[in-house]
């Protein structure tokens, strides 16, 4: 599983984000709802599908009740996340009921897993589309008002979506994502992305460093390049590592995140997310060149076992593992280092579990994603392996799990207390009208007193005191 390190995160999954309505006048009248689940791929997946139904004359909107479209975008990640949208199809049938012209879509991860279950026997929406079919949709909508149901879950081997300038949901917003690559090539035993994204393809690097132009001309202040495994982009580079096309110069990850970086140093940039066994040091290195490419590295474990890595089919060891961090610390100190761990994996003894818990020593991460195994369909661990770890017991390893990363947050956040950190104001804290908050190049939130400052500012802070989970302080900066 990729794409963990996130604003909009696994570990809110079904969280539904709503859309705010555009600016724009709507040319046909109708009205289009969206709500995203998952990682923040589905949610700048959204974004293009909101860019293709705008053309189409649709404007979104934020209240589902005087909505003409429902479409909702799907994660199939974890079991948990699919009970909560199949909960929300349900509410939104209810309403389909009192309004048969109500057309109610499934889109993403979710829909080409589950197409014949949702259309036929549960009969819970009208349209079917997957990750690699939303230019269909404007067909797919006339397909329904014709009173058939309409499904596109086709995957592409070329599909980018390059050419489309996503329509940015949240307006007035200082943080985007940019899409450099869609699909897996890496088959993780325990992960359904391969079949339900597709393979590995990447993004012309010059309509990536174009639409990262745009947003940051939009009023944009920070942008994350997202891939399932960015560190596998490459363009005019095939699998084996040869030249394409002669004429055509060549771009690794590295290279393409120095020319965004490039752009204004006023752009901070985060990626998401990395793969330990193709996170290179010529990454690592551009890192530390660039002070508006941000110290944050989200590289996902899942276990500190070399032998359940082997059954997960990581293709990397625990000794690899801790090299990679070993170079990081190196070569980009103070880094945040941030990570995925599953508990009761198949076949996961008690020493192997013991193992993660001491490589959670080692590492110390500032942050983590947790999870229970929970199998899921299609998968190679579905056909080779046992769920046969009791629930009891990976729920009592992951509090374990939980617990200890409960200490090293708040260690990490502690070591941060008499800095001066660099603070990207994102608005007003929660709890406080009179404090905003905001994140430092290391991602961790800070709230400090409001004095004149302004969403987008950069301020200097000096961090006094902490929670776990949060950073406070004073500025220093004199906002003129």
């Amino acid at each position: 599983m990729s794409i963990e390190n996130k604003v909009i995160d696994e570990s809110v999954q079904g969280e539904a984000t709503l859309y705010p309505v555009k600016d724009k006048q709507a040319i046909n009248g109708k009205k289009l709802y969206l709500e995203s689940y998952g990682c923040q791929m589905n949610f700048s997946d959204s974004e293009v599908v909101a860019s293709i139904m705008s053309n189409q004359g649709y404007e979104t909107t934020r209240n589902v009740d005087e909505a003409d479209i429902i479409l909702i975008n799907t994660c199939s990640i974890r079991e948990n996340a699919e009970l909560r949208v199949r909960q929300r199809l349900t509410d939104f049938k209810k309403k389909k009921d009192k309004n048969p012209d109500l057309i109610v879509g499934i889109l993403g991860c979710m829909a080409e897993r589950l197409k014949a279950e949702l259309l036929e026997e549960e009969k819970l929406v009208d349209i079917v589309a997957g990750p690699d079919a939303y230019r269909d949709l404007p067909n797919l909508v006339e397909e329904v008002g014709t009173g058939q149901k309409a499904v596109n879950v086709l995957l592409s081997r070329d599909e980018t979506y390059a050419d489309i300038s996503p329509v940015r949901l949240d307006q007035g917003g200082i943080s985007a994502f940019v899409t450099i690559m869609r699909g897996c090539d890496n088959m993780c035993s325990f992960c359904v992305v391969p079949f339900t994204r597709g393979r590995e393809r990447s993004r012309d690097p010059e309509s990536i460093v174009n639409e990262c132009k745009d947003i940051f001309e939009k009023g944009y202040r920070e942008v994350t390049l997202l891939g399932q495994n960015v560190d596998s982009y490459r363009w005019n580079i095939s699998s084996k590592g040869e030249i394409k096309d002669q004429n055509i110069p060549t771009t690794n990850f590295a290279q393409l995140m120095e020319r965004v970086a490039l752009l204004s140093p006023d752009l901070r940039i985060r990626f998401s997310t990395s793969h330990p066994k193709d996170m290179t040091d010529d990454v690592l290195i551009v890192m530390a060149k660039y002070e508006n490419i941000c110290s944050c590295i989200h590289l996902p474990v899942q276990s500190g076992d070399s032998d359940v890595l082997f059954r997960m089919n990581r293709g990397y060891t625990r000794e690899w593992y801790l090299e990679r961090i070993a170079a990081i610390q190196n070569i980009v100190p103070n880094c945040a280092i941030t990570t995925d761990i599953i508990s009761g994996f198949c076949g996961e003894t008690e020493e192997e579990h013991k193992n993660t818990l001491s490589l959670m020593d080692l590492v110390e991460f500032d942050f983590a994603f947790m999870y229970k195994y929970s199998e899921r369909p299609k998968t190679l661990a579905e056909r080779r392996f046992t769920d046969d770890v009791p629930d009891e017991v990976k729920g009592r390893r992951l509090e374990e799990i939980i617990e200890k990363q409960r200490e090293f947050a708040l260690m990490s956040n502690k070591k941060q207390i008499g800095t001066v950190q660099k603070v990207l104001v994102e608005g007003l804290s929660k709890r406080s009208s009179e404090h905003l908050c905001g994140r430092t190049s290391r991602n961790s939130m800070v709230i400090f007193p409001k004095l004149s400052f302004q969403k987008g500012d950069y301020v200097m802070v000096r961090i006094d005191s902490c929670t776990s989970a949060t950073l406070l302080g004073e500025a220093t900066t004199i906002n003129s």
